[in-house]
């Protein structure tokens, strides 16, 4: 295992900056989010401008890069159509993993299997799997849920973000039976009815995420996913939950 820090833990810093700011804090592998920001690496840009694409994700290089974490506006088939390109984007640029938000709840059990299903086919042509995150208010907020999905669509895996099921409707529901399909980790600090505070200020217990992770052989990557607050000081706490990992690995 290793630590990484996600793009979206300084989303107004743009690329290539934002890089240089996580070198200075001394990471060494990052995961892109890719979002409707305008920028190249835009989901809805990437093919018309997929040169342009390789050489800013590439501009990353200085970071190893372990992940796209994928967020799509478009629906309907242009959903596809851009998914499509970023699984190209991610051949391209030797970056495996997908993360993909599962349907919101309420979505049909099958119509929801058939999507992850497509989303699946894509990116193994292309040689890169998809996980679905772990997110309140969808349907991998369950962990049953989320079993059942990843045994309905062979290849499917997850993003596990253990603070959405520590704080979600689901929390006294053990984490080991879905530790198998993790392919991805967000991680930050949360408490029972907050689902990020300080570093060190919260529950979430890391030492044991690690040893469950360690049981199935995971070995990627625990991305770091803390959102900037005007509370505290954003350099400071990614400086103490990467050091907080290192320990743990």
């Amino acid at each position: 295992m290793y630590v990484a820090v996600s793009t979206d833990c300084l989303p107004d810093v743009p690329m290539p900056d934002v890089v240089e700011r996580f070198v200075d804090l001394e990471f060494t592998t990052v995961e892109l989010a890719l979002r409707e920001d305008g920028s190249v690496l835009s989901p809805s840009r990437i093919d018309a401008e997929f040169d342009k694409a390789i050489h800013l994700a590439s501009k990353s290089h200085r970071l190893e890069v372990c992940s796209y974490d994928v967020h799509i506006a478009a629906t309907g088939e242009s959903y596809f159509e851009q998914f499509e390109a970023i699984c190209r984007l991610g051949k391209a640029t030797k970056v495996v993993t997908m993360t993909v938000p599962s349907g919101e709840l309420g979505t049909p059990f099958n119509e929801e299997v058939e999507r992850l299903q497509r989303l699946v086919d894509c990116a193994q042509q292309e040689g890169v799997r998809v996980a679905m995150k772990s997110q309140i208010g969808r349907l991998s907020e369950d962990p049953d849920t989320v079993k059942v999905l990843c045994d309905n669509v062979e290849g499917l895996g997850l993003t596990l973000d253990p603070s959405h099921y520590f704080c979600g409707p689901h929390s006294a529901k053990g984490l080991d039976k879905i530790m198998e399909y993790v392919f991805h980790v967000h991680l930050r600090d949360s408490r029972k009815d907050e689902l990020q505070v300080r570093v060190g200020q919260g529950e979430i217990d890391y030492g044991r995420i690690v040893s469950q992770l360690t049981r199935v052989g995971y070995s990627h990557a625990l991305s770091i996913q803390i959102a900037p607050t005007p509370a505290y000081e954003q350099a400071g706490e990614l400086r103490k939950l990467r050091l907080l990992l290192e320990t743990l690995i």
